[in-house]
């Protein structure tokens, strides 16, 4: 396994971080290697809030499910699929140019996440720890006043990162899927029930047969899926693609 390859597979989540700063050196590094992340016709369409100000990120640990590892995380970065830009740059030729629709938000969003992939690599090769924040969907309208977000430009993830402790460098990284899980050949393969069971018991208990399956889902999807800020994500969702719909 090449040290590239090695990197990915060791690359985890990481929640704490030393009290440490990210000097400026380090943090151009990695914006520099996200910037240099593929893109639809090279448009990059995206942009990077790196937040700074205290307060600013106090606000965004409690809008994004009140996580307070957030607002100490040596470094806060927004990524934003960015819809703005370019509209601005083609009325600035005279143009008039159409308002940008769903399929404009998606595209930049996949720029967006690239970018930030890019980001998170950057980082482990440099010591140092990440994690992505979806929680960001959250609370549309109090995100969008925070960082002066307008209707075309849309939260695509939140990075935190800073050095990770000792702690954090030994926990052991969450299972993957195994490959036959998520591969299908040519064509989208629905898996069924028995299957989805079989790979769920295999992932997360090493198939142990005393593995309460039910129960685990039941936990799960309450936890997760019929949470509140799930519920609340969808609706703020619901408001950042409206713009794009009308």
């Amino acid at each position: 396994m090449n040290p590239t390859l090695a990197q990915l597979w060791e690359r985890k989540s990481v929640r704490v971080f030393l009290d440490r700063p990210v000097d400026d050196a380090t943090r151009n590094e990695i914006i520099d290697a996200a910037i240099q992340a593929p893109s639809a016709g090279n448009q990059n369409l995206y942009a990077i809030i790196d937040v700074r100000d205290q307060a600013v990120k106090d606000e965004l640990a409690e809008l994004c499910d009140h996580q307070p590892f957030i607002a100490t995380a040596p470094v806060l970065w927004v990524f934003l699929a960015d819809c703005r830009r370019w509209l601005g740059a083609y009325q600035e030729a005279g143009l008039k140019p159409r308002a940008p629709g769903p399929g404009d938000l998606l595209i930049a969003y996949a720029d967006a996440l690239v970018a930030a992939q890019n980001a998170v690599v950057a980082a482990h090769s440099l010591g140092l720890g990440s994690c992505y924040i979806g929680d960001i969907l959250e609370n549309r309208e109090r995100v969008a006043a925070l960082l002066n977000l307008d209707d075309y430009t849309v939260p695509a993830a939140m990075l935190v990162m800073g050095w990770p402790t000792e702690h954090q460098l030994k926990r052991p990284k969450p299972p993957r899927p195994a490959r036959g899980d998520l591969v299908s050949v040519d064509r989208y393969r629905r898996r069924q029930g028995r299957e989805l069971r079989a790979s769920i018991v295999a992932r997360e208990s090493g198939a142990a047969a005393s593995f309460d399956y039910d129960g685990w889902m039941r936990a799960f999807c309450e936890r997760k899926y019929e949470s509140d800020f799930a519920r609340e994500m969808n609706r703020s969702a619901a408001a950042y693609l409206r713009p794009f719909m009308e």
